[in-house]
């Protein structure tokens, strides 16, 4: 359909001939089908060019949710350029940064934010701004409605970039992960293969479509099978539910499921046409899934991936699914174990860095070639800052990031193996340990704990019951309450804000 652009070639293949076939059921009742996402996406690409878009070029965004972010993904990839999403809560300075750094040819935003951000891209020397909202007007829809709806594909090729997705920047400067047409397509089709996606699914899409997740997860897998979409602008408890008759897949993170679960509704008959739950982008307690098992008779399907690269492991589809595991490598995707100081290979059930190797892995940090090969060595393996062990069945399990490793008195402690203890603790709904200054040891282990409703739990008792299960320089030191943990938009708890917030109590 495309021929000579790998990518949209690849992703297209799947519903060449059905184009009457629905792509998406949108919120309002109606749906779009396959002939007419395309063809959007085609005029798309064609008004790309004529905003001076050529091979390479990035085109930066950051408007809400909406069909037509996903065509003028599409579009862009037809046009040869490189798809550059943006967190809707980055506000006017950071967007700055990014711009900045990119270089875009074209910036999209809203009508709402284009008066704050037109001086931004003016700095940047964006060469075009245009404005689009999630009704789909805006003058970049306007001038898209008077474009051919047939376009020929820009060629690109296997290696030719795709995307540049920029980390959180939690440890510094946010970094653009580049991600290859090969990269894209190649977790893509696996996914579909192993999570048995077909064009008789039907996925509820809630996630946002600026993160890997909801973009390259979702919607790559949804094209890749020419299934189709019922999709939301966000989270909505109530649609989520009402959907479930509807749908075969959900794909979300833990929070959904938390809260799913909390639904008067939630049982084994009501969720009976649904075929799969995946879950992922933060952390699933072992808790959370045993409770949707025990309620839904499915188990949830965890995964692992990161902004690097894309999905890396998957619990399987027809055998064990284990709680507290993001299950195996993936087809063709190498995981391994290393020394962080010696980087030498560990062995099964010992925790070290985890590194990863396969066509999904990104070919490198926008404009940081340092920062590059600090994190992927020349062997192609790629430094992931997160902590893990294989067991002796290959199912890895995620202990933490490397740098929430607290070092006391010399000694290394994982914050993961505590929060479990924590967790299961009753009175107790979460908890997030975290290391914070010590005079004498460096770190001292401190607890963030989220009490379970009106429960009087008190530092104390947290403390007494660690002290039995764990080495004395293991236990934490002190225990904070507070009524939530912070989280970015995936669901991720941000420690560096809880040790910020702590540092000096």
């Amino acid at each position: 359909m495309y021929e000579g652009n790998y990518l949209a070639n690849h992703l297209a293949a799947a519903s060449s001939d059905r184009g009457d076939s629905v792509f998406a059921y949108l919120e309002n009742g109606t749906y779009l089908s396959y002939q007419a996402f395309f063809n959007g996406a085609q005029q798309y690409a064609n008004l790309l060019l004529n905003l001076g878009v050529t091979p390479g070029d990035r085109v930066a965004v950051q408007v809400d949710k909406s069909i037509e972010v996903l065509q003028l993904y599409i579009g862009t990839i037809l046009a040869g350029g490189v798809f550059l999403p943006l967190n809707t809560a980055y506000t006017a300075s950071e967007v700055s940064y990014f711009l900045e750094d990119a270089q875009p040819c074209v910036f999209i935003c809203a009508d709402s934010t284009a008066k704050t951000l037109q001086p931004v891209a003016d700095a940047a020397q964006v060469h075009s701004l245009q404005t689009l909202n999630a009704d789909g007007t805006g003058s970049f829809a306007t001038l898209a409605r008077s474009q051919d709806v047939t376009f020929t594909a820009v060629s690109r090729a296997k290696d030719h970039l795709a995307a540049i997705l920029y980390t959180s920047g939690t440890t510094g400067r946010s970094k653009g992960a580049m991600l290859s047409h090969g990269n894209l397509w190649s977790n893509a089709s696996t996914l579909r293969d192993i999570w048995h996606f077909t064009s008789q699914d039907k996925l509820i899409h809630a996630l946002p479509i600026f993160h890997t997740h909801g973009l390259f997860v979702a919607i790559n897998v949804t094209l890749a099978a020419g299934s189709s979409l019922i999709f939301m602008r966000g989270f909505k408890l109530d649609n989520i539910m009402a959907a479930m008759s509807k749908a075969t897949v959900l794909m979300g993170v833990p929070t959904f499921y938390v809260r799913l679960l909390n639904h008067h509704q939630i049982e084994e008959d009501f969720v009976k046409k649904m075929r799969l739950f995946i879950s992922g982008s933060a952390p699933l307690l072992a808790e959370t899934h045993q409770s949707w098992t025990r309620a839904t008779g499915h188990d949830i399907l965890e995964r692992y991936g990161m902004t690097e690269t894309n999905m890396n492991t998957s619990n399987p589809y027809d055998s064990d699914r284990c709680p507290g595991t993001v299950g195996l490598a993936l087809p063709s995707v190498e995981v391994r174990i290393c020394d962080i100081q010696t980087q030498a290979l560990l062995a099964p059930n010992e925790i070290g860095s985890i590194e990863v190797r396969g066509p999904n892995v990104f070919t490198g940090y926008w404009k940081m070639p340092e920062k590059t090969k600090e994190e992927l060595r020349d062997n192609g393996f790629f430094i992931t800052g997160d902590l893990g062990l294989v067991d002796d069945k290959g199912y890895i399990s995620i202990i933490g990031r490397s740098k929430d490793l607290i070092i006391t008195g010399g000694y290394n402690v994982y914050p993961k193996e505590i929060e479990i203890l924590i967790d299961d603790i009753e009175g107790v709904l979460e908890s997030a340990v975290i290391g914070l200054p010590d005079t004498d040891f460096g770190e001292s282990v401190s607890a963030v704990v989220v009490r379970q409703g009106d429960h009087p739990i008190s530092a104390e008792v947290i403390k007494n019951s660690l002290s039995s299960n764990l080495a004395k320089y293991k236990q934490p030191k002190k225990v904070f309450f507070v009524d939530e943990l912070p989280r970015n938009a995936m669901g991720k708890v941000q420690k560096k804000n809880l040790r910020e917030s702590f540092n000096s109590l």
